[in-house]
């Protein structure tokens, strides 16, 4: 298994793999850059088919979460984790501990946060063996409700601000009812997608893996059922993909009836060149690492004790950036995950020529 020459080897500060064969822990952990600050990034619990694969979404995700939080604006970098098995099979309380203590190995260079198949308790059970962990402290959530820590809410917020933005550029209405919108995952994220949706007056029809999860939302929310075969295909308004990414690739894309893409999973496109093809289809793509930061915004503003108006306000402003990113692609040509990908490195740079004129005038003045 190559890792230097590897495609998604973006030259990643620190990689590291861990094995703990007396609690079966296998796990990653890849930080892609720290300029911003400590790599901060979700914890992911996965049965991946091979460490091949588990390898390159590791290496993707980390390297999204820099761009994720210099889009956003935080004073952090991107950093990501893998746990290679079944969580609702191979997750136990050792297993956990153990993944603590790989992560205190690491000196405070990446912090941990819930991903799917990882929860609050699970990074409180990593807590007993390290103070990298985020996202488990119990304060009043941005929706200004008694939260554990949990970032979901946030993220589905954040994606129902974004999914609004998009349906607005793209069809040019600000009313949702009767909005057509297909979920490919119901889980922490997706079910609270759907419900801010069928709040809004949506119809919707879903998919997840795990059948009570897709029940919930049929009892819950009066959704559609849908199969995994055809969650992406439906003729729908909106693909919300909540799940696992790369869903949009040579074989999904020609075959999507959908005019927007706005899900809340990571890495959507398995290519960089998909992007281009959702714009040559006429489909609007809301960049995932921009429609889906609100979980790493309420993160952040644990570790600083902001207020939930601040948390809120900044959530919102995802909405805003998509706008932008909607309105300099129609002007450019350019995809939009292109121009998300410019805006995020454009305040990348201001940043880092912040900092580093700060530390000039720090010098002389010392």
């Amino acid at each position: 298994m190559n890792v230097f020459s590897h495609p998604e080897f973006d030259n990643h500060e620190h990689l590291s793999f861990f094995c703990d064969p007396e609690t079966g822990l296998k796990a990653i952990v890849a930080i892609h850059n720290t300029s911003r600050g400590p790599a901060l990034g979700g914890c992911r619990m996965y049965p991946y088919a091979s460490d091949e694969e588990a390898l390159r979404d590791v290496l993707r995700l980390s390297k999204g979460m820099t761009y994720k939080s210099a889009l956003a604006n935080l004073d952090l970098g991107g950093g990501k984790s893998v746990i290679i098995g079944d969580p609702r099979k191979q997750k136990s309380e050792a297993l956990l501990e153990a993944m603590g203590k790989h992560l205190e190995s690491l000196g405070g260079q990446y912090i941990a946060a819930e991903d799917s198949g990882t929860s609050v308790p699970d990074l409180k059970i990593m807590g007993r063996h390290t103070q990298n962990v985020a996202g488990v402290a119990e304060r009043m959530g941005f929706d200004g409700k008694p939260s554990n820590g949990d970032p979901s809410p946030a993220t589905a917020w954040g994606t129902f601000v974004g999914l609004k933005a998009a349906v607005k550029h793209q069809l040019g209405r600000d009313d949702l009812t009767g909005l057509k919108v297909a979920i490919q995952g119901i889980g922490n994220v997706g079910f609270r997608l759907a419900k801010h949706l069928k709040e809004a007056g949506a119809q919707l029809w879903v998919y997840d893996i795990f059948a009570d999860n897709m029940q919930r939302a049929v009892d819950e929310l009066g959704a559609t059922p849908a199969s995994a075969e055809d969650i992406l295909y439906l003729p729908v308004d909106v693909v919300a993909p909540c799940a696992m990414g790369a869903v949009l690739n040579d074989t999904s894309i020609p075959k999507l009836k959908a005019k927007i893409v706005a899900g809340a999973a990571n890495n959507l496109l398995e290519r960089a060149d998909h992007d281009q093809a959702l714009k040559d289809r006429g489909i609007l793509y809301a960049p995932d690492f921009a429609i889906n930061a609100g979980g790493i915004i309420d993160v952040f503003y644990e570790r600083t004790g902001a207020s939930p108006d601040t948390v809120r306000e900044h959530v919102n402003g995802i909405g805003d950036t998509l706008k932008e990113i909607f309105i300099r692609s129609d002007r450019s040509g350019l995809p939009t995950g292109t121009i998300a990908n410019e805006l995020a490195e454009e305040r990348f740079r201001k940043h880092v020529a912040k900092v580093e004129s700060l530390t000039e005038r720090l010098a002389r003045v010392g």
